[in-house]
């Protein structure tokens, strides 16, 4: 048991000396950039399905998950100031709450990044086949959409996923550079839909504000959480940052309150212009934007905002899984393999190709839009830990260099887990059911090897053997 709740040292925060090691290229612009970039694809798929759980309410809806992120990435800031290398909240765990916590964590990190790039693919794919459509190209009925037994596939999904690969494969300067121009774009586009939509609101629109009470709210809470999902990529790249003490925190906040406010402004521009009803769940900015003004120029261009989000998600999210990869092996938790760094791309190719490839036989082959509430489930067990977390080690270690402080600890981090386990209760049971197997896979995996091979065990042992503490 003491064991599996060793705690790996905040000195410990660097791999082997020998071998390239990660490039440090990104200011606190790109790091930011990098938070956009997973944070803002968010919005297409939520708006819509979020207005027909809470009505009108859902402005309030992203207004409450906002606020809970915060509380969230107060606690990330702390952290990543603390220990400023990648791994997000894997590493955070490690060095506070033990390593049977942190790989239980990597493991939920995985459905978070991971898992999130296939179902944004197939958006991705989904928005470009009807741009296609517009112009009259239309892909054969094979390669439409993803449903291997009935002989289908998504073959644009698959090729956007291996394109996406290729990019991060490269390197992470050039990830950055690219990523950094898609959001900029994305913004464009919001403040053109914003321009042409906010005069044609009817605040008529907005009444009854509540249609299904608070339980409508939180079950819309729920649901539009998922387009903060990205803000705690910025914790990734820690290991590449100039200097990740003061950039990082900035990063996440940043990208954090950009990414609120423009989510408000565009809920409240949409319900106010189409009644909720009818509002589709998946395009309900074209709605409102169709409803508003018949330019085909602005049309155009929020239709590929939208592909410029769900290329942006797919970058970072891919970035940050196989960065989250790259330390776990670090640590011996996965095979050593796994973190071999590239000499010439100074970035974990093997990992990244294995990785893209298996999400894109996964976005060509499979519908996975019953998936992602598996990714907010393991986000929130995430976030919930890491709010823990930063509350353990002010107690337990209230000396440890800090430079920088969540304010109010008591206050944001309780309030941050709670919140982050009530809204994990408001999931489905198959949803339940489907993490309990997930999270005895992983289980599985790290008794057989990852308890055995660990970095920080062997260290202990030899330890042990020497008599030295």
């Amino acid at each position: 048991m003491k064991h599996l709740f060793a705690r790996q040292p905040l000195a410990w925060t660097q791999g082997d000396s020998d071998g390239p090691t990660l490039r440090r290229s990104l200011g606190w612009p790109a790091l930011t950039a990098i938070g956009l970039g997973t944070m803002l694809g968010g919005i297409f798929p939520t708006i819509g399905a979020g207005a027909h759980a809470a009505g009108p309410a859902v402005i309030l809806a992203y207004t409450l998950s906002g606020l809970v992120s915060l509380c969230v990435a107060l606690c990330y800031a702390e952290f990543a100031s603390m220990v400023p290398v990648a791994g997000s909240a894997y590493t955070y765990a490690y060095a506070t709450l033990g390593e049977a916590v942190a790989w239980v964590i990597g493991w939920d990190l995985i459905l978070e990044y991971g898992l999130s790039v296939a179902p944004t693919a197939s958006s991705w794919s989904d928005y470009a086949q009807h741009l296609l459509a517009n112009v009259g190209v239309v892909l054969p009925a094979w390669a439409q959409t993803g449903a291997v037994a009935s002989g289908r596939i998504d073959a644009i999904a698959a090729l956007t996923v291996i394109a996406v690969t290729i990019v991060v494969a490269i390197g992470i300067r050039e990830s950055a550079h690219f990523n950094g121009a898609l959001v900029a774009f994305q913004v464009v586009t919001m403040v053109v839909f914003l321009a042409a939509v906010l005069p044609a609101v009817r605040l008529s629109n907005l009444h009854p504000f509540a249609t299904h009470g608070w339980h409508g709210i939180v079950a819309g809470t729920a649901l539009v959480f998922y387009a903060y999902i990205g803000f705690d990529t910025v914790t990734v790249a820690s290991e590449e940052a100039h200097d990740p003490v003061k950039h990082v925190p900035l990063g996440i906040i940043l990208a954090l309150v950009i990414g609120g406010l423009l989510y408000v402004a565009i809920a409240f521009a949409t319900v106010g212009v189409v009644a909720v009803g009818k509002l589709s769940d998946g395009a309900a900015m074209l709605d409102a934007l169709e409803a508003a003004t018949k330019n085909p120029i602005a049309f155009w261009l929020v239709a590929l905002g939208g592909i410029a989000g769900n290329t942006t998600v797919m970058l970072t999210s891919l970035l940050g899984q196989v960065r989250i990869f790259y330390v776990m092996s670090r640590d011996r938790l996965l095979p050593r393999a796994v973190a071999a760094i590239h000499p010439r791309f100074r970035t974990p190719v093997r990992m990244t190709l294995i990785t893209g490839g298996l999400v894109a036989i996964l976005a060509a082959t499979m519908p996975l839009a019953a998936l992602l509430d598996f990714v907010n489930i393991g986000t929130l067990s995430a976030f919930a830990i890491v709010c823990v977390g930063v509350l353990v080690l002010r107690i337990v270690q209230p000396d440890a260099h800090r430079p920088f402080r969540a304010p109010l600890v008591w206050v944001f981090t309780l309030l941050g887990a709670a919140s982050c386990l009530y809204l994990i209760t408001g999931l489905s049971l198959p949803t339940w059911i489907r993490f309990l197997v997930w999270f005895a896979v992983g289980i599985a995996i790290y008794a057989v090897y990852g308890y055995k091979k660990s970095r920080l065990r062997a260290a202990m042992t030899s330890a042990s053997k020497t008599g030295t503490h």
